[in-house]
């Protein structure tokens, strides 16, 4: 889905409006909007300049080095990525993780809520030491590892502390519920949730998203084919820590 974060939604492309739901977060640091230096992504800089956002361009298809570098010019002690494709992301889950990771620092070189990951799938929260980031950006080969940044920390569990934080409820959503960007569906369903519920609560919490899909199932069914998918199906024979609930998918 070309140009994906610029689909407007509410006015606005729907990029600001997950800006301003990871801004919630009371525990979130210095934000970067991490782009590519493709002349279509031009765009999205000139957003950046017009709402006085952190912009960094780096390489198109390897994200490793895109964060890493973006890292190393803010110089930043830890990393937290968080996808654009996210803006249905609950700011209570960017703190819970980030909390959990700061009361561990110690402990873990990285913390993430997706392996395994249990809440609905688009509140996606990793985070890391740089130290970590720096040598995941030295030692990772494969295309799949660059691309996607962080599969080599979280793909050798004997190289680095991984610490994970699953949902309090005990309950498994990440692929039976859908909140993420990739499809035209995914738009409309996002587009939908943010009419029925921004204007009365702009920073609507996932709760209030479960309420609005049990109140009106119609949305729900609007992306509900695309339940289940993610990047991990065309690399099964390649990954070694992956939930068995992927590979059914």
């Amino acid at each position: 889905m070309p140009d994906k974060v610029l689909k407007p939604v509410l006015g606005e492309p729907i990029l600001l409006k997950m800006i301003e739901r990871v801004k919630a977060s009371k525990l979130h640091g210095e934000l970067v909007i991490a782009t590519t230096q493709e002349e279509k992504d031009d765009v999205i800089e000139g957003i950046c300049r017009a709402n006085n956002l952190n912009c960094f361009r780096g390489h198109s298809k390897d994200l490793l080095d895109r964060h890493y570098q973006a890292a190393l010019l803010y110089k930043a002690d830890a990393v937290v990525k968080i996808p654009s494709d996210c803006p249905l992301i609950d700011s209570d889950i960017i703190d819970e993780v980030l909390q959990y990771f700061i009361s561990h620092s110690a402990r873990y070189d990285f913390v993430s809520n997706l392996h395994p990951a249990s809440w609905p799938d688009g509140n996606d929260v990793e985070i890391m030491h740089f130290s970590t980031l720096e040598k995941a950006w030295k030692e990772a080969k494969k295309d799949f590892e660059r691309e996607h940044t962080t599969p080599y920390i979280w793909e050798n569990p004997s190289m680095f502390r991984i610490g994970e934080v699953l949902w309090a409820t005990g309950k498994d959503y990440s692929t039976t519920h859908r909140w993420t960007l990739d499809y035209p569906e995914d738009f409309e369903f996002i587009k939908r949730v943010y009419e029925e519920l921004y204007p009365q609560k702009v920073n609507f919490t996932l709760d209030d998203i479960l309420n609005l899909l049990e109140k009106k199932p119609d949305v729900a069914e609007i992306n509900h084919t695309r339940a289940g998918e993610y990047w991990y199906k065309n690399h099964l024979d390649e990954l070694k820590h992956v939930d068995d609930k992927w590979k059914k998918k």
